[in-house]
């Protein structure tokens, strides 16, 4: 056994059993043990984007975290921005990133560079494995870090040498990582006192706090209290849908945001930050919260979140039943195709349990009042803000629930930043809808442009912003991917294709021309 094998078993022994990779020449003897173990799934991605975004994706769907193997730091420089949403989100994740032999390190060949400093700023846990004996050992704390608490970022960068040479040293025990820290009473108790006095009162949540249980009884102790229930913007897992109980979120829009917490003049938090504005705009406020709305921070993120829900029904008691989302939707739609429209489609035809993967950022934004009555599914979104996110995420959320039909919503800007996904989804077989809203410019930077105060776009502009001289054909990009694909400019004609699509397993795209 050398320290890659050694690598591959504590993994395993831990329970990680997929790697989403895309190696070169210092990991092949890590890919020649990965070779070597029938029990781990290795899953090529043909961009280092499209590794750690799909190792987000499977954490959110697995509760468990995945490997990633990205080469030496110009690698793991091309999965960062997908790592950051992974850290918003608090997804666990293990990445393997290769290094030179540590002998080979002192002659600075072409690739070598400072792969710590690449690494710090995503990761929670960072190491290195410099010996083959220590391998395990390193290891194993990298997945101590990364099922800690909520989830946490590992990076053990792992050097040529100790991969190839030979090593007696046993796999370590299996990692028992601390349970999550148990609600502190005090702070239940100045909750609920603030619960029962009377105040106008949002609770804002996010994590754990999302799933169907924890939102049900929010939901009975808003009712008991006169509380409102509201999920913070940017959120890794929500379950809903019918049956469910039917939660908003907090506006992107900085004046719809003001106004939704205009009257609010208590806010408890579960898990969720305070809210501010996705970014500072000419002469707006960068809080949302009106001055003098008193914050009660009950509960952190790394909190075991559902234990502190419970104490808190316990102290303020609960209404009899949740308020659930009963099943249905406006009439099927006709005419023009629009984001409305297209919400309205997927709340008629999704099947029950769909997984619904949403980057469609400006086109998305109105997706949830048309769709509380769909069938039950969980939704996933952007958390970070670095686009690029939406076609991995599907494609990892695929991998971790293959009798699930996810379904990717997805904008034809960021959509361009990973579309390699698509070839990794075709490879796999992956039963992925993806659902391009294809405007052909980034609208939300038009939008952008207007708020900021900059000014009406010019020619120069213009030719940043759009995409259009020449237009994306993205059933001809899916289909040199892999995945067949058909395009709809009417209502009538995407509703026909999304049944199909329904109806059948693997990956199949639709170019939604609104």
């Amino acid at each position: 056994m050398n320290g890659a094998d050694l690598l591959c078993e504590t993994l395993l022994a831990n329970g990680i059993d997929t790697c989403f990779a895309n190696p070169g020449t210092s990991e092949m003897h890590f890919v020649a043990a990965l070779d070597r173990q029938p029990g781990m799934r290795c899953v090529l991605g043909l961009f280092e984007g499209v590794v750690t975004g799909a190792a987000d994706g499977y954490a959110r769907m697995a509760d468990k975290p995945a490997a990633t193997l990205l080469h030496l730091g110009p690698g793991l420089a091309n999965g960062l921005a997908n790592l950051h949403n992974a850290r918003r989100a608090r997804s666990p994740m293990v990445n393997v990133v290769g290094d030179h032999a540590t002998y080979h390190l002192q002659y600075d060949a072409p690739l070598t560079s400072d792969i710590d400093s690449l690494a710090r700023p995503m990761s929670h846990w960072l190491g290195r494995a410099e010996t083959a004996p220590t391998v395990g050992e390193r290891t194993a704390q990298a997945i101590a870090a990364a099922k800690s608490g909520a989830g946490g970022i590992s990076t053990l960068i792992l050097h040529a040498d100790a991969a190839w040479t030979e090593t007696s040293a046993p796999v370590p025990a299996a990692v028992v990582p601390a349970p999550p820290a148990a609600p502190d009473p005090a702070r239940i108790r100045k909750a609920a006192e603030a619960l029962r006095n009377g105040r106008r009162t949002t609770i804002l949540v996010t994590g754990r706090a999302l799933r169907a249980p924890q939102a049900q009884m929010l939901d009975r102790i808003g009712q008991k209290t006169g509380a409102r229930v509201l999920a913070q913007q940017a959120n890794a897992r929500m379950q809903r849908g019918a049956g469910r109980v039917a939660l908003d979120r907090v506006p992107y829009v900085i004046d719809q945001a003001l106004a939704a917490f205009a009257d609010t003049e208590q806010l408890v938090l579960i898990g969720a930050k305070a809210p501010v504005g996705f970014f500072a705009y000419p002469g707006k406020p960068g809080p949302m919260l009106p001055k003098g709305c008193r914050v009660i921070a009950m509960a952190d993120a790394d909190d075991d979140l559902p234990a502190a829900i419970a104490a808190l029904a316990d102290a303020t008691g609960m209404a009899p039943a949740a308020r659930l989302a009963r099943h249905g939707a406006p009439d099927m739609p006709e005419g023009a195709l629009t984001p409305g429209a297209i919400a309205v489609a997927l709340a008629h035809l999704m099947p029950e349990n769909a997984i619904i993967c949403d980057e469609s950022v400006s086109s998305g934004r109105d997706f949830f009042r048309w769709t509380h009555g769909a069938a039950p599914h969980d939704f996933l979104q952007l958390t970070g803000g670095a686009i690029g996110a939406g076609i991995p995420m599907a494609t990892g959320a695929a991998v971790a629930c293959p009798d699930r039909k996810v379904i990717g919503l997805q904008a034809d800007g960021s959509g361009m930043y990973t579309v390699q996904g698509l070839w990794t989804q075709a490879r796999e077989r992956l039963d992925v809808v993806t659902i391009i809203f294809a405007n052909r410019l980034y609208k939300i930077l038009h939008g952008e442009l207007k708020n900021v105060g900059a000014a009406a776009p010019g020619e120069n502009a213009r030719r940043m912003l759009d995409l259009d001289d020449p237009a994306l054909d993205w059933v001809s990009i899916a289909n040199g991917m892999g995945v067949e694909a058909a395009r709809a400019d009417t209502a009538e004609a995407f509703s026909d294709l999304l049944r199909s699509a329904m109806a059948r397993k693997g990956p199949f795209l639709i170019e939604a021309v609104v």
